[in-house]
């Protein structure tokens, strides 16, 4: 099975409430970076796991009511600071990614895409219906901005459902089954149900033979999986479903917990930003 070296890179960040991530956290804001996942595959080359902050972003929520996005949860984006920009100087261009991996579509996951427009997609077919069957108002109401995909999404796009199933890790038998997106037992797309539409996870071992589990929102701290707490219900049923939240939140508290040598990365959480 091909061993897989990686990299994060913190694509803008945005401040909220930490309490609203957390219950019982600190009402004060906090920052809550958008971390995004540079993989280097031995045979498919460069792939990113989701993309953060651009400055399509900010241009997609310039004017009301997406400006509203904006206001809810304040976001920064230094000169040269998103993904692309960061690459570029790490000597990566923009046509060197092969695939992205995108784990669902917030805008601070999708938020760069629109500067990789040679790389193939990879996502929740799930996810994609439920954007696509939304208004304008009713996918902005939960993070969903649809002019940040590319005209020739469709096109681009393999759907995770389609990919073969495996068995995961018996540490993982929780989480059910996972999808070999590339055919050869690299990396594993897990479901990771509750915070949005097809919302998946990334498993992978790396080249120090260390186990990896990127897990987007699933939780937005590694504190909260450490104390198996989850954000206020308000907070989970205005964007998912807080009961199956809970669910996943859980069984990612326990792996935590039988399994401390898996690294359990959420997207979001300012414990992982400067490694």
């Amino acid at each position: 099975m091909p061993n897989i070296e990686w990299r994060i890179y913190e694509a803008g960040y945005c401040t909220h409430a930490e309490c609203a991530t957390r219950w019982g956290a600190p009402l004060a804001a906090a920052r809550f970076p958008a971390l995004t996942f540079f993989l280097d595959h031995p045979q498919q080359g460069n792939i990113l796991f989701d993309t953060g902050y651009s400055e399509h972003f900010l241009h997609a929520t310039k004017h009301l009511p997406e400006r509203l996005y904006r206001t809810v949860t304040p976001v920064q984006l230094k000169e040269s600071g998103s993904l692309r920009s960061q690459l570029s100087r790490a000597g990566v261009s923009s046509g060197d990614i092969k695939h992205i991996v995108l784990s669902h579509f917030h805008g601070d996951h999708v938020g760069g895409l629109l500067d990789f427009p040679e790389a193939s997609l990879i996502c929740s077919r799930a996810a994609w219906e439920d954007l696509r069957l939304r208004t304008r108002l009713g996918s902005l109401r939960i993070g969903l901005l649809p002019k940040l995909l590319p005209d020739n999404f469709v096109e681009r796009v393999s759907w995770i459902e389609d990919a073969p199933l495996r068995n995961l890790p018996p540490a993982l038998i929780e989480f059910g089954y996972g999808h070999d997106i590339f055919g050869d037992a690299s990396m594993l797309a897990v479901s990771l149900p509750g915070h949005a539409a097809g919302q998946y996870g990334l498993f992978f071992e790396d080249r120090n033979g260390q186990f990896i589990f990127l897990i987007a929102d699933a939780a937005w701290s590694s504190q909260a999986i450490r104390e198996g707490v989850p954000p206020p219900s308000l907070v989970t049923a205005w964007l998912g479903n807080t009961k199956i939240y809970r669910q996943t939140l859980q069984r990612l508290h326990r792996l935590a917990i039988t399994s401390p040598e898996i690294r359990i990365l959420p997207s979001h959480c300012s414990e992982w930003r400067l490694r």
